[in-house]
């Protein structure tokens, strides 16, 4: 199989230069070109046609999710983005994984002995992967309150548990199943494929989005009706 070619967007020559040697560590991966912003990174996407885009959020003049945005819209690929981790680029890194974007990967912090360690899987796993990619952005209105009343009586006693599993590029519809829940839904409990450092801002997004109420999961929490659970990132496997 021939390597994944991918392009590296950021602004900053430093972090384009590791990016790119991290990947080209790898024979099954061929960095292909690099771009500074979002112009130069248009060029570059309509020249070389790459497998796979790693993105940057912070950027002049077009931000990264606006450019995954226009991505999206008129030629959508994997598109990987790299955040700082911080509560701000976590909600941003949400934010793209709800537009579309592939996955997500935080930028290393100072001292990190293995910078961007998981890029060159998520990067193989994107460029492999047959999902298809498609822009949709609907009203974030929230499915009606139901009437407790209504919930059959095993629901309230605790005997009926909702379970779902969402893999990497399975935000949106993640999204858009749990903004159909009923205010007063069984229990339900999520794993989504996520780094750890994302999914207390997943977990707070999606309660802005959905009727019932939505945490990230801890240890011994009761499960009660009209809360979604989602399990922190270092648990899922």
């Amino acid at each position: 199989m021939a390597p994944a070619r991918v392009l590296v967007v950021d602004d900053s020559p430093t972090m384009r230069g590791l990016i790119s040697a991290v990947l080209n560590s790898d024979p099954d991966v061929n960095v292909i070109g690099q771009a500074r912003d979002a112009m130069e990174a248009r060029a570059a996407i309509k020249e070389l046609n790459p497998d796979v885009v790693t993105l940057d959020i912070e950027m002049p003049d077009m931000n990264g999710l606006d450019f995954l945005e226009k991505i999206m819209k008129l030629r959508p690929m994997p598109v990987i983005m790299v955040s700082s981790l911080t509560h701000r680029g976590a909600e941003a890194t949400i934010a793209a994984l709800e537009i579309g974007a592939f996955d997500c990967i935080g930028k290393p912090a100072p001292g990190d002995t293995r910078p961007f360690h998981e890029l060159i899987d998520k990067v193989k796993a994107a460029a492999k992967s047959s999902y298809r990619y498609q822009y949709m952005r609907k009203p974030a209105n929230p499915a009606p309150a139901a009437n407790i009343n209504a919930v059959p009586s095993d629901y309230r006693v605790g005997r009926k548990v909702v379970a779902i599993g969402s893999s990497t590029g399975g935000v949106e519809a993640l999204i858009e199943v749990l903004k159909k829940f009923p205010v007063n839904c069984p229990p339900t409990v999520i794993t989504q494929h996520m780094p750890s450092t994302f999914t207390k801002s997943f977990a707070e997004r999606l309660n802005r989005l959905c009727a019932p109420q939505v945490q990230e999961a801890t240890d011994g929490a009761r499960l009660e009706i009209g809360r979604v659970y989602l399990a922190p990132g270092a648990s899922v496997t």
